[in-house]
């Protein structure tokens, strides 16, 4: 996924149908309790403005274009927003049909996954078994020793975290064109050597190209320095610390998993993850990734354009409300998959979607929901449907 298609750099567009808060459900009540880890409250205990964030729901179900399958809102650790969607889905380009979405419904990440994964790269490196992101990439992979030369060396981890290796990548191309290169990577014997093999376009560090070969690498070195498939570390140190048992990957035709984009997880554990951000690392009081390694991963670390950065696997931007810039960094995904996390207002957003035909909506979805329902229902600002 570029640039191009995870952050929106134009305004708003209208849409047809599109509610406002006046047509908010006169009773909006706190989301299902259910025994899960999620506290619950009703969006009015957590300095919401219930009318114009409960207006939400009515908005998307009036907007069948959207295809919107959830959307949970989160702020000081309870879950105050809840709303599922039935809509068209499939699996990593597997159509499903027509789903009744529900918080048991596991969903597609697609490249939410790159930031669960530099989660885990924090993780190795607070234990130990990464010493230095500022190391080469080939020397944490001896299998790959005969491609090393001194221009590969001078990738280092810190260059995959911020896709900034320098070899040639296109993913500006539709991922159905079999010159896309993630496609290419997926279809390969061996996929991280079609990553290694690649030529340089630019010298490491120099610029920004999205990349999820640079996340299969990242992926690489975990399972080098672990001794533990991607899902296997996963599950042991980041997922079970946060109560996540319901977990699918999408995988290679070598066995291994997806690492840049082919988790499935419930949307509430979408959240967790959110929230262990929110939390500089912590989940429930419990220290699972270190904060120091969460304020670098969600700070900027190289430039895009536009005042949008990018973090280690995390996009950072900013929104607009009641008068004031609101900073926010995001996991983003194709198809409409949005992680949104405030920590000004110690708030998270995720939105889940069908829109994988559909690059012209995906953007507009997410941002809708975030800048036109729920910053306004807490600055106090108003609110309604997608904008002219």
């Amino acid at each position: 996924m570029t640039l191009r298609r995870a952050l929106p750099l134009i305004a708003l567009l209208a849409s047809p149908g599109a509610a406002s808060a006046a047509d908010a459900p006169p009773d909006c009540r706190a989301p299902a309790a259910l025994d899960d880890g999620w506290a619950v409250a009703a969006p009015a205990e957590e300095g919401f403005d219930p009318a114009q964030i409960c207006a939400l729901g009515p908005a998307l179900e009036a907007w069948p274009e959207g295809n919107a399958h959830a959307v949970l809102v989160a702020r000081h650790g309870r879950l105050v927003y809840e709303r599922y969607f039935a809509g068209e889905d499939e699996r990593w380009g597997l159509p499903l049909g027509r789903i009744p979405h529900d918080a048991g419904t596991k969903h597609d990440l697609r490249s939410i996954t790159k930031s669960v994964t530099a989660l885990l790269v924090g993780i190795a490196v607070d234990t130990g078994w990464i010493k230095d992101i500022d190391a080469p990439v080939l020397s944490l992979l001896p299998q790959y020793a005969d491609l090393r030369s001194p221009e590969k060396d001078r990738i280092t981890l810190r260059h995959l975290l911020t896709m900034s290796s320098g070899l040639a990548w296109n993913e500006e191309l539709p991922y159905s064109d079999p010159r896309n290169s993630e496609r290419l990577m997926s279809d390969a014997p061996d996929p991280y050597r079609y990553v290694l093999e690649q030529p340089f376009a630019a010298t490491p560090g120099e610029r920004w190209t999205y990349s999820g070969g640079a996340t299969a690498l990242l992926a690489a070195v975990l399972k080098q320095v672990s001794g533990r498939p991607l899902d296997v570390l996963a599950q042991e140190v980041l997922f079970t610390p946060l109560g996540i048992t319901d977990v699918e990957w999408v995988r290679y035709p070598n066995g291994d998993p997806v690492a840049a984009s082919g988790l499935r997880l419930r949307p509430r554990d979408i959240a967790r993850i959110g929230r262990l951000v929110l939390d500089r690392g912590a989940w429930q009081g419990r220290r699972i990734v270190s904060a120091a390694w969460v304020e670098q991963a969600t700070a900027p670390q190289i430039g895009i354009e536009d005042g949008v950065d990018y973090g280690f696997q995390w996009w950072l931007g900013r929104s607009q409300a009641d008068g004031r810039e609101i900073r926010w960094s995001a996991g983003v995904g194709w198809g409409g998959q949005r992680l949104f996390l405030v920590p000004d207002h110690d708030l998270l957003v995720v939105v889940t979607a069908g829109l994988y035909d559909r690059p012209d909506l995906q953007d507009r979805l997410g941002r809708t929901v975030l800048d036109r329902f729920v910053l306004p229902a807490v600055t106090g600002s108003g609110a309604g449907g997608p904008e002219e």
